[in-house]
């Protein structure tokens, strides 16, 4: 009976050999583009179900700063950079609403996996940790590009508000390297935070003050040398300068440095998460 049982395992219907893998080895060869993409559509998708709270309100809030700001600050005669005010801070609020919704929506996935138990649902399937990680930030940076591009629209219907295009490489690479730093520090904060005030905190008393304190509704010129320091070890400022510098030709600190530093800065974190994931620390304890 073993053996008709062997024979058949061994042949197929045809009497073709067929060879199994062994325990433990992998099938999938390369990267798994199928697993890759349903992680990455689910958790768009999981957004996207609530787009009202998660993309259109957001745009709203950022379109209310741009309204408060004009209106108690952006004299006719403003200027700043050679620009007029509006204008300065319009690049700047759509830049940090795509960081903030990038952070956002990356500290959310895995934390309510961990507090709901379905975190098997992220460890169980045939994923490598890269392609976890990159799953995760897309769909994050995503969501980041869809706030953005609505903040934009808003802000291009509003009257007094330029929000034409310059340099769209600028445009394109910083929102890419800041939405992609958010996500890898809400994927770090989602592996550490083990209920929603531990991600709460990191908004609050990290994200939001770097956020603010990036020159988004300023010139760091203005600044005294300390707060310029300051402003310059801030990567936050670096992504909406560059930013900033795609809509206006005019920047407060040199674009290729901004770049490189960036880049540099993913590069970090991306190794960083992948480390902390790959370890499963408090995830797979």
């Amino acid at each position: 009976m073993r053996d008709n049982l062997e024979s058949t395992a061994q042949t197929d219907p045809a009497g073709a050999a067929v060879s199994f893998s062994e325990p433990g080895t992998p099938v999938i060869r390369g990267v798994n583009w199928a697993g890759f993409a349903a992680l990455y559509w689910k958790e768009v998708r999981r957004f996207f179900k609530v787009q009202l709270q998660t993309v259109w309100a957001p745009s709203i809030t950022t379109l209310l700063f741009l309204i408060i700001f004009t209106v108690a600050l952006g004299r006719g005669d403003r200027t700043v950079l050679g620009v007029p005010f509006a204008d300065f801070i319009a690049p700047g609020l759509i830049c940090m609403g795509m960081l903030q919704n990038a952070f956002a929506n990356s500290s959310f996935s895995m934390l309510v996996g961990k507090i709901q138990g379905t975190i098997v649902d992220y460890l169980t399937p045939p994923l490598s940790v890269g392609e976890l990680l990159a799953a995760l930030v897309g769909a994050s940076m995503t969501r980041a590009a869809l706030v953005g591009f609505a903040v934009w629209l808003a802000m291009a219907l509003w009257p007094g508000v330029s929000v034409g295009v310059t340099h769209w490489w600028a445009v394109i690479w910083f929102g890419l390297m800041g939405s992609a730093m958010l996500s890898l520090l809400g994927v770090m904060t989602s592996i550490w935070a083990e209920k929603f005030d531990h991600a709460a905190a990191v908004t609050n008393f990290v994200v939001a003050p770097l956020s603010l304190l990036s020159g988004t509704f300023y010139s760091i010129d203005r600044l005294s040398p300390v707060f310029q320091a300051f402003s310059h070890a801030n990567p936050f400022f670096y992504a909406i300068s560059g930013f900033r510098y795609g809509f206006l030709g005019e920047t407060d600190s040199p674009v290729v440095q901004g770049a490189i530093i960036l880049f540099a800065t993913n590069v970090a974190l991306a190794i960083f998460c992948y480390m902390l994931l790959k370890s499963g620390w408090k995830i797979k304890s």
